[in-house]
């Protein structure tokens, strides 16, 4: 078989104009003056340019001379001289009568067998109705943003209140065990609060772990310790973030384990410290909550496991997280702890 032989430049003129009228998208072939050699249908169509009147103008010149443009003259002049490329050069397109169109040209200089003609390659893109979709779920995702953090302040605004009522009820009734169930409840409730203001004041929807347990051990310390002075809250975290669900099970689990050692580590006015701690390297994380109070109980009956234990196993669980209490000596340490390996739960913490 012969090899194939190069086209005389006249069929390869003929080649590409061919080319360019059938072709679908909008292009323009012009020479080295600037001026059209061919355009597709499409092109004229789409911009209402009489065909027969376009061969030979300059390409600044057509239709009403919305086309004159110089910048866009510019770039072009710059690529026939070969120092350029139009690339995505975007422009307003304003015609008499006619909406505003937004378009993105792109043009180049062909390689071509007659090397002493030059030819340009113009493609033309109207993206306006693409921007204005854009616009609108631009503007859709301004109002659901703007909706959600309405409704996190809404929901926060409402716990403060229900928080507020329990604490309340619970220094007018009576009874010391109705009294301790109002304010672990409310407690239960300030967790949730905190974690909706974190999450009332982040534009993407997570929460930064060191405010939201600070803000969380405030509001328990001010509520259950009578005596500043006596017992402290200290709170070490790292600068991780994390999403809400994590962060509202973290919270719940600071929040019981805290309560368990104000309740249970000082009694008769023992003075001493709590300590939160949260570090993560990675995907893996431990909090640790620790005090130096009278330590682990001795006595069975003292060590079973109440409602502040279930509701820690079951929270981490949900995080595939370990839960281990040891003894501090003094006090007790219980850590949660995730690991991408296999997750053990070791000895739950009483409560």
């Amino acid at each position: 078989m012969a090899a194939d032989t190069p086209l005389h430049p006249d069929a390869s003129l003929s080649l590409a104009l061919a080319v360019v009228a059938s072709s679908s998208a909008p292009i323009v072939l012009l020479d080295g003056h600037l001026c059209v050699i061919a355009a597709s249908t499409s092109f004229y169509q789409a911009f209402l340019i009489d065909p027969k009147t376009a061969a030979g103008k300059r390409f600044s010149q057509l239709g009403e001379g919305e086309w004159n443009v110089a910048q866009l003259s510019a770039l072009l002049e710059a690529t026939a001289a070969g120092m350029a490329d139009v690339r995505g050069y975007e422009m307003d397109l304003k015609r008499p009568s006619q909406d505003t169109r937004r378009l993105v040209l792109s043009a180049q200089k062909l390689d071509y067998a007659d090397t002493s003609k030059v030819r340009l390659l113009l493609t033309v893109t109207d993206v306006t109705d693409a921007r204005v979709a854009d616009r609108v779920k631009d503007d859709l995702l301004r109002d659901k943003a703007i909706l959600l953090q309405e409704v996190q302040h809404r929901v926060a605004n409402s716990l403060q209140i229900i928080a507020s009522i329990l604490l309340q009820s619970a220094r007018k009734v009576q009874s010391d065990e109705t009294r301790a169930h109002l304010t672990s409840a409310h407690s239960r409730v300030m967790s949730i609060a905190a974690v909706q203001q974190q999450l009332a004041a982040s534009s993407v929807g997570e929460v930064e772990l060191r405010c939201y347990f600070e803000q969380l051990c405030r509001s328990l310390g001010a509520s259950m310790i009578h005596d500043p002075e006596q017992l402290s809250i200290d709170v070490t975290v790292d600068k991780a973030v994390t999403g809400a669900n994590t962060s509202v099970s973290l919270g719940l689990i600071v929040t019981e384990l805290v309560i368990n050692a104000l309740k249970h580590a000082f009694p008769n006015q023992r003075k001493g410290k709590i300590t939160v701690d949260y570090h993560a390297k990675g995907k893996d994380w431990t909090l640790q909550v620790a005090d130096d109070g009278i330590g682990m109980p001795t006595n069975a009956d003292d060590a079973k496991p109440g409602l502040g234990t279930g509701i820690v196993e079951a929270l981490s669980n949900q995080l595939e997280a370990g839960v281990t209490v040891v003894d501090a000596m003094p006090g007790t340490k219980v850590s949660i702890a995730h690991r991408d390996e296999a997750v053990t739960n070791d000895k739950p913490v009483a409560a």
